[in-house]
This record gives C-alpha cells, structure tokens and sequence, in this order.
C-alpha cells in the first residue's frame, strides 16, 4: 500500500489542524493505521493508532483529549486532528499501515512522506 500525508502547515499555538492519510489499493480497511512524529535528532514517537474497523483506537498519553484519529474507509484515508496545538507538537508527522494494533514504529511496514507541523508560540 501507499500512504500520501498531507496538510501540515505553520500554525499558531492553541490552533487546530487535521492532517490527511490517502491510501492506495483495495485492502485499506484491513490495515491498522498510525500517526507518527519526529523531530531532528530524536527518535520516532507514537501519536495514534486506529484499527481497520475504526472500533478500536489509542494515543500517546500527551496526546489524548487533544488529539483524534477518525478514518473513512470508503475513501481510503485516515486523519489526525489536532487540537489546542503547542509549540512541542513541532514535528515532521507521518502516517503508517500495520497488521499489528502497536505503539511500535518498528511495527509499521508501509510508510508515508512525512508533513510538517510547526507550532508558533
């Protein structure tokens, strides 16, 4: 499968953005999906994760009552809205697809671009 992410931006903090994820092929709904970010010099960090139903989802703890992870089966995309943004949500986020409901990165096997995420103060 291949991911396409879209819809960083510079924002300010306390703004809301949603972030898309186009899939291709014809098995989307079978793939869990995630939300992940990074910033230079550190390491990949887990932000959400839904299942291919859509029933089962989770978030990194910062992240939980600000963060929500909706997806649209029928069209083949997942999102990550972002709410009450922060200057520390700054990052390069990027989608993935998993068979396994994970926090792991190393547990993704399909990967997209990236976009980025800047949080003025």
């Amino acid at each position: 499968v291949q991911l396409q992410a879209s819809g960083g931006g510079l924002v300010q903090a306390g703004d809301s953005l949603r972030l898309s994820c186009a899939a291709s092929g014809r098995t989307f709904s079978s793939y869990v999906m995630g939300w992940f970010r990074q910033v230079p010099g550190r390491e990949r960090e887990f932000v959400a994760t839904i299942s291919g139903g859509g029933a089962g989802v989770n978030y990194q703890e910062s992240m939980k009552g600000r963060f929500t992870i909706p997806r649209d089966n029928a069209k083949n995309e997942v999102y990550l809205q972002m709410n009450s943004l922060k200057p520390e949500d700054t990052a390069v986020y990027y989608c993935a697809a998993s068979s396994r409901f994970s926090t792991l990165p190393g547990h993704y096997y399909y990967w997209g671009q990236g976009t980025q995420v800047t949080v003025s103060s």
